[in-house]
């Protein structure tokens, strides 16, 4: 709600005035009558406030810029764990920032869901693999350096995470190919 509010304001004060407006004034569906929101649900931030590091809303607490900012650096690892609570991956591989280690450690225990992380060359990243238990036993054998990877390994490795495998045979090919030179 407060990523969609700000990005409305960037287009302008009428906007803004609009997006209140629908907020204050949503439709209660009881039988088809209409109902002002509650005053303690109401927003009523100033301009003023809105151009500093935090909104505030009556019955939310205050988001401030950096919870903002791990709220977008964690979408893409967020809708993994949606993909695979699916079903619709066994293995995911996502590179994430390194300050984040405890907040993906702290959500991948909550959700039960197993985990390694491996390293990245950027020490300001890492790899996080997480998925089914016997997906996660298998890339803990392998090094935590993805560049030091077999060819082996590598095609394992890009198989389970759902590549294509006609692409995984050329990869592996290409990579025997220069391993023999």
């Amino acid at each position: 709600m407060v990523i969609f509010l700000k990005k409305v304001l960037y287009k302008g004060v009428r906007g803004y005035d609009l997006l209140i407006h629908a907020i204050n004034n949503f439709k209660h569906y009881n039988g088809n009558t209409p109902a002002k929101a509650p005053e303690a649900m109401r927003i009523k931030p100033s301009l003023n406030e809105l151009q500093t590091d935090t909104v505030s809303f009556s019955s939310k607490p205050r988001l401030t810029r950096a919870q903002l900012e791990q709220i977008s650096d964690l979408r893409v690892f967020n809708h993994h764990i949606y993909e695979f609570k699916k079903g619709i991956r066994n293995l995911i591989l996502t590179t994430e920032k390194s300050k984040y280690l405890d907040t993906i450690k702290n959500r991948l225990n909550e959700e039960k869901i197993d985990y390694f992380i491996g390293e990245h060359k950027n020490k300001h990243l890492i790899n996080v693999y997480f998925g089914k238990k016997q997906c996660i036993e298998v890339v803990k054998t392998f090094d935590k350096d993805l560049s030091k990877l077999s060819p082996e390994q590598d095609f394992i490795l890009g198989t389970m995470l759902g590549y294509d495998n006609a692409a995984q045979c050329e990869r592996y090919l290409q990579f025997k190919h220069k391993q023999g030179k």
